[in-house]
C-alpha cells in the first residue's frame, strides 16, 4: 500500500475530533494585494543638429512598435544616425545604422538593427508631425528606419504602422523638411546636401 494512502481508522479518528467550533475558526488574516502601479507615460525626445522635437507614442494602437522603438533608444541605437532621406512637403526619414559613417552613403537606406518587425497597421492618418515605420515591399520588413511626415499622406494610411506624433518642435521639423536636397542614386530628388544628424533620442517621463 501507497505511504501517501489515508488508512480507514485514520480517517475515522480525524472525522471524530472534527467539531463545528473547529469549523467556524476564524481564518487567518489575509494580506491586502498590492497596489498596481501607475503606468507611467513616456516620450522621446530627439535631439538633432536642427533642434529638438518631442514625439508621443500611440501604444494603444502599435504597442510592439513602440516598445521596439523605446529598446533601441535605451540602447543608444539611433545617436549618431542621420536624415537621409527629405522629400519637401512629403517626409524626412531617418533611423538607419548605416548613416552613422558617410562612408556607407551608397548604402544609406538598406540598415536595420539585426532582425525585422511585425507590421501593426492601424487607423491612425499620416498627418503632419505623425512618425510611421519605414519598410520595404514586405509589409514585415520594418526594423529601425522611421519617417516623420511634413503633410498629410492619406495614400499611406492603413499600409504603414504610425506609432506616435510630433507634440513639441514642429519648427524643426520645418527646418529639416526645408533642408537643401538632390537626386538620390535613383533619381529621387531627396538626398539632404547637408548632414542633418540624430544626436541622441532620449526616452523619458511625459511631462
Amino acid at each position: 500500500m501507497s505511504k501517501y494512502t489515508l488508512l480507514p481508522s485514520l480517517a475515522l479518528s480525524l472525522f471524530a475530533f472534527w467539531s463545528p467550533a473547529l469549523a467556524q475558526s476564524p481564518a487567518a488574516p489575509t494580506a491586502p494585494a498590492p497596489a498596481s502601479q501607475p503606468v507611467v507615460k513616456e516620450v522621446a525626445v530627439l535631439k538633432t543638429s536642427k533642434g529638438e522635437m518631442t514625439v508621443e507614442f500611440w501604444g494603444d494602437v502599435a504597442p510592439k512598435t513602440v516598445e521596439n522603438f523605446k529598446k533601441l533608444a535605451r540602447e543608444g541605437f539611433y545617436n549618431g544616425t542621420a536624415f537621409h532621406r527629405i522629400v519637401k512637403g512629403f517626409m524626412i526619414q531617418g533611423g538607419d545604422p548605416l548613416t552613422k559613417d558617410v562612408a556607407n552613403e551608397e548604402r544609406f537606406g538598406t540598415g536595420d538593427p539585426g532582425y525585422k518587425i511585425k507590421a501593426e497597421f492601424n487607423p491612425k492618418k499620416h498627418e503632419r508631425g505623425v512618425i510611421s515605420m519605414a519598410r520595404s515591399m514586405d509589409p514585415d520588413s520594418a526594423g529601425s528606419q522611421f519617417f516623420i511626415c511634413l503633410d498629410a499622406a492619406a495614400f499611406l494610411d492603413g499600409k504603414y504602422t504610425t506609432f506616435g506624433r510630433v507634440i513639441k518642435g514642429d519648427d524643426v521639423l520645418a527646418k529639416i523638411g526645408e533642408t537643401p536636397v538632390a537626386p538620390n542614386r535613383g533619381g529621387e530628388l531627396s538626398k539632404p546636401t547637408e548632414r542633418v544628424l540624430v544626436e541622441s533620442v532620449t526616452i523619458v517621463a511625459a511631462p
